[in-house]
């Protein structure tokens, strides 16, 4: 079985940082490659090792990113 999550992926220093927001798990890497990687990997570990019960009370249903404009000045 596969999941479809969400990957939001920035810049954090040298290197790149990697968040699921559904299960609040993170990742980071050099690249955004990578960091995405590290993120599918660290995600497919806590699917194998967290009880159903964790799963369940960590997933959110619903995950809209999206852009907004807010004036500066």
């Amino acid at each position: 079985m596969t999941r479809r999550l969400t990957a939001i992926v920035e810049r954090e220093g040298d290197g790149y940082v990697a968040l699921c927001p559904e299960l609040d798990v993170a990742s980071q890497g050099e690249t955004v490659a990578e960091a995405r990687d590290n993120l599918a990997e660290a995600l497919a570990l806590f699917f194998e090792a967290a009880p159903p019960g964790e799963v369940d009370r960590r997933l959110r249903g619903e995950v809209y990113v999206t852009q907004i404009e807010v004036a500066v000045g």
